[in-house]
C-alpha cells in the first residue's frame, strides 16, 4: 500500500463519538464517499454536517444501525452492496465494554458486547472483504486494545473479545496478503472517550492515577493508526508508552502475568 492513503468509499462503525468520530474526521480528506455507522442517528447527522462543512468534496452517508442485531448488519451490508462504489476501507471501531465481576454482570450486557465486539466485526469483514478482493484493492482496520494481551479480572469478557480481534486480524492479514489488502489491528491503551463511562456500571475503576499516566488522546491514536496502515504494519500500539507496555507484557512469562493480574487493584 502507498504511504499516501486514498479511498473511494470508507465505512466507519461506532462513528457517533470517541475514536470512531476521530477516524471519520481524519479519513474524510482521503476519501470520496464516507459512510458513518452507529446507533445514534442524531449524532451521526451532526458529524455529517461538520464533515460536509470542512470537506465539501466528500459525500457523507449516515446509516443508523444497532450492530448487535443480525438483521441490522444484514441491512447495512445490503445497502453497501447497492452503492455506486463498493467500500475499499472498513474501520471496525464499534465496541462495548463492561467493568465488574463476571458473576454479577447482566447477561444481556455481556451478550451485546460479544455480538458487537466479535460478531459484528467479523460479519462486516465477511460482507466487505470479497468485494475488496474482486476489485483488487482495500484495507481493514480493526480496533482492538492493549487489553487483548492480558487476562484482566473484572474486565474478563471485554479483554477476551479484544484478544479475538487481535488474533483474527493477524490471521486475516496473512490470508489477504496475496491480494494486496492490508489488515491492521489498533491496540490502544486508555483513551478519554465516552467508552469508560458506559463500561464501568456507574462505579469508579481502581488505579485511576496509574491509568492517567497511560492515557493517549484520540487524535494521536487515529493519527498513528493511519500512519501504520499506510506503512502496511500488522499492529499498532499508539504512543510510545503504550508500545513499551505491550513489549513488557509480551515478555512476561504466563506465571508472572497471572501473579500480576492477581494483585491488580480491584473494587
Amino acid at each position: 500500500m502507498s504511504d499516501v492513503l486514498s479511498f473511494s468509499c470508507a465505512v466507519v462503525t461506532g462513528a457517533s463519538s470517541g475514536l470512531g468520530e476521530e477516524f471519520a474526521l481524519q479519513i474524510a480528506p482521503r476519501v470520496r464517499h464516507l459512510v458513518l455507522v452507529a446507533r445514534r442517528a442524531s449524532l451521526l447527522e451532526d458529524l455529517s454536517l461538520r464533515i460536509g462543512g470542512m470537506f465539501p468534496q466528500v459525500t457523507v452517508s449516515v446509516v443508523a444501525a444497532d450492530l448487535s442485531v443480525f438483521s441490522e448488519r444484514e441491512r447495512l451490508a445490503q445497502w453497501l452492496a447497492e452503492q455506486e462504489s463498493l467500500p475499499d476501507l472498513l474501520v471496525n471501531n464499534a465496541g462495548l465494554g463492561d467493568y465488574g465481576e463476571f458473576a454479577t454482570a447482566e447477561w444481556e450486557r455481556l451478550e451485546a458486547m460479544l455480538r458487537v465486539n466479535i460478531e459484528a466485526l467479523t460479519h462486516l469483514a465477511h460482507a466487505l472483504v470479497p468485494g475488496m478482493i474482486r476489485n483488487g484493492r482495500g484495507a481493514v482496520v480493526n480496533v482492538s486494545s492493549l487489553a487483548s494481551l492480558l487476562p484482566i479480572p473484572d474486565f474478563a469478557v471485554y479483554a477476551a473479545t479484544k484478544a479475538y480481534v487481535t488474533s483474527f486480524s493477524e490471521a486475516l492479514r496473512i490470508e489477504l496478503r496475496e491480494h494486496g489488502i492490508p489488515v491492521l489491528a489498533v491496540c490502544p491503551g486508555p483513551v478519554h472517550t465516552g467508552f469508560g463511562a458506559v463500561a464501568h456500571r456507574g462505579e469508579r475503576i481502581p488505579g485511576g492515577s496509574l491509568r492517567e499516566l497511560f492515557y493517549v488522546s484520540r487524535e494521536q491514536v487515529v493519527r498513528e493508526s493511519l500512519t501504520a496502515l499506510a506503512l502496511d504494519r500488522p499492529r499498532v500500539y499508539p504512543a510510545l508508552k503504550t508500545a513499551v507496555a505491550a513489549v513488557a507484557i509480551s515478555m512476561l512469562p504466563l506465571l508472572l502475568l497471572r501473579l500480576a493480574m492477581g494483585r491488580r487493584p480491584r473494587r
